[in-house]
């Protein structure tokens, strides 16, 4: 059963200066292990939270770092769930997530289905 649906699109350079305006979001937004990853893949990311939180219906108590999307070469994107963002799909009833992102032109997007 689908539970919820998001998408989100990102303009690069555009989040890329937000980051560099105030350093303390990389911080807050990604991971350790996602942090320095290129600006592309920056953003991607984020738009994949983004989808991620429209999808258990936006709800404003969620920590970005909760969750970390990690590239698997071969195969779709993984996403680690835990803390605010684990709870939150225990309470959705959510058993899996469907991510698919994508960068090129300068735009990054990322779509998810989650599903109970």
């Amino acid at each position: 059963m689908i539970i919820g649906v998001g998408i989100d699109v990102v303009d690069v350079e555009r989040f890329m200066e937000t980051l560099e305006r105030t350093p303390r979001l990389r911080e807050k937004l990604f991971t350790a292990e996602e942090r320095e990853l290129p600006a592309s893949s920056l953003a991607a990311r984020f738009a994949a939270k983004e989808a991620i939180a429209k999808a258990f219906g936006a709800p404003g108590n969620m920590h970005w770092h909760d969750a970390t999307v990690r590239r698997v070469v071969g195969g779709p994107p993984e996403v680690e769930l835990r803390g605010t963002v684990q709870a939150r799909a225990d309470e959705l009833g959510v058993k899996t997530l469907h991510l698919s992102i994508s960068h090129d032109a300068g735009i990054a997007s990322a779509m998810v289905v989650a599903e109970g």
